[in-house]
């Protein structure tokens, strides 16, 4: 009896064909992890792209409503919340298709903190603020990124000098 249990250790008729099967399937789990991982990575870059996108959308609609000084006049273009949507106003630029809105706030006067103006009393100080939402311009995602932006604006208005 002892004799057959080493005999059959012995022969090893069949252990290539084992070890090339435990090998394959190493080998295809190793190809499966990768394939995945690299699936992850292809999705985190577009995701990024997305969202990179949203941004510079954003950011170009706020520098294109502060290249025009025009977008700052208060007669006609505010509704009675102090408000201009730019965007919606057809006759503007807009080449990101971003949300634009300029909110004009009445209740701030005086300099902004920190500018180190001297002669306040012949300058008028009207405080603006651009909210300005950019969208993923790509039409594949399902899900667009946005990215929204707010940047505060003074705009300075000389005064009539009185008494000349």
């Amino acid at each position: 009896m002892m004799t057959r249990t080493l005999d059959i250790f012995k022969n090893q008729s069949g252990a290539a064909l084992v070890i090339a099967l435990i090998l394959l399937i190493v080998i295809t789990l190793v190809a499966l992890a990768s394939s995945f991982t690299s699936i992850f990575e292809i999705k985190l870059a577009g995701n990024k792209r997305a969202s990179t996108d949203a941004f510079f959308a954003a950011d170009s609609g706020i520098q294109v409503v502060v290249s025009n000084i025009s977008n700052f006049d208060l007669p006609g273009k505010y509704d009675v919340a102090n408000q201009y949507c730019y965007s919606k106003d057809g006759s503007n630029p807009n080449p990101t298709k971003a949300d634009i809105t300029i909110h004009y706030d009445s209740t701030q006067a005086g300099a902004p903190r920190g500018l180190g103006f001297s002669a306040t009393g012949n300058y008028e100080f009207m405080h603006y603020t651009i909210d300005s939402t950019g969208k993923d311009q790509m039409d594949l995602n399902l899900l667009k990124s946005t990215c929204t932006l707010q940047q505060k604006v003074v705009r300075l208005v000389p005064t009539q000098q009185g008494g000349n």
